[in-house]
């Protein structure tokens, strides 16, 4: 990581292009997981498959947890109590989000006492006040402007704030996420509104959430660790901030980004490790053996056909992905196309 030094394990080697691997178990070979939450933890008001025996064993065995959410709108304390709720051990010091990254960015650029504008729920709201700053509304004197996720801004106050901002008020907006996971599909995400006063004001904000730096950055700053690991199921945000800041990601596959987003996503942009769910941080990632078009993984041999790609074998499910996206990324950064996924069925996960 850029502002803390942190190194990639040892025996993750990898071409720049290519997953890494590592002989042993992630949670050994790194002192702080930092996982996000939405799609990796839990979805709405279940926790996903496997992820809070996953946690356990990982704490258990010494390594750190931060939980790291570009959502704003809930306080640490209400998604540290969600946690315990899912059966997760987890406190208000271990829960960092946008909201306060979003703080930190405002507190450093104006001062103690600063006024700003929030355009957010009760998250955004407090993360200010904690930071020694004072929210205000959106017809009072301000230094800033600030947005986070909430579906109850009113439209008044969203089209008062894009005034002010186009005539020259600072914007700090705490993601740009453009999609969210919930119960009943993937849903329109705080990015779509950035998306839009952006357009409207012609004005870019500055970013605290994934990917921009600033929220990986708090979190090493509150958690501590000197090898962190970054864990997500986004490409966009939690795969892409862990890029940012130079740490190893693990794209877990229980949330928004799947195969057929991972066969086309460019060098530069993959993650170090892939997991069908939180049981990857548990688990070693084998080797890749690569002989012209095909690899072979832990049992599993996979060939570049064509713009296709077959799969033959068996072994363990993360296996068959490392031998899967090895050809497929070989394909497209020697074509440039992605390789087609009709008729690739990962293994199940259990």
């Amino acid at each position: 990581m850029s502002t803390t030094g942190s190194p990639v394990p040892e025996d993750d080697h990898r071409e720049a292009s290519a997953l890494g691997a590592s002989s042993r178990p992630l949670h050994e070979a790194h002192d702080l997981a930092m996982l996000d939450l939405d799609g990796v933890v839990y979805v709405g008001g279940h926790a996903v498959a496997h992820a809070p025996e996953s946690i356990a064993a990982a704490r258990e065995a010494g390594t750190g947890i931060a939980f790291v959410t570009n959502n704003a709108s809930r306080t640490p304390e209400r998604v540290a109590a969600h946690l315990q709720d899912l059966g997760i051990d987890a406190g208000t010091e271990d829960v960092v989000s946008s909201a306060q990254a979003a703080a930190g960015v405002l507190r450093e650029r104006f001062g103690a006492g600063a006024r700003v504008v929030a355009l957010g729920t009760t998250g955004l709201v407090e993360a200010l006040r904690v930071a020694g700053l004072e929210p205000v509304g959106v017809e009072d004197d301000a230094d800033a402007l600030a947005t986070g996720y909430s579906p109850d801004v009113p439209w008044k106050d969203l089209m008062r704030g894009a005034v002010r901002v186009r005539q020259g008020l600072p914007w700090v907006a705490s993601n740009t996420d453009m999609t969210i996971p919930t119960p009943y599909g993937v849903a329109p995400g705080h990015g779509v509104l950035v998306d839009m006063l952006r357009r409207f004001t012609e004005v870019e904000p500055v970013v605290a959430g994934k990917p921009a730096p600033p929220l990986l950055e708090e979190t090493v700053r509150r958690v501590g660790g000197s090898t962190p690991l970054m864990i997500g199921d986004r490409l966009d945000t939690d795969i892409d901030g862990g890029i940012a800041v130079g740490l190893p990601t693990l794209l877990v596959l229980t949330g928004v980004s799947g195969l057929d987003e991972l066969v086309a996503t460019p060098a530069g942009h993959r993650p170090t490790y892939v997991a069908p769910d939180l049981r990857g941080l548990l688990a070693a990632h084998p080797e890749v053996t690569v002989d012209g078009g095909s690899a072979d993984c832990g049992g599993w041999t996979a060939v570049r056909d064509g713009g296709a790609v077959t799969v033959h074998g068996g072994g363990e499910p993360i296996a068959w992905w490392r031998a899967v996206l090895t050809v497929a990324w070989q394909h497209l950064d020697e074509t440039g196309e992605a390789v087609g996924t009709d008729g690739l069925v990962p293994p199940a996960a259990d």
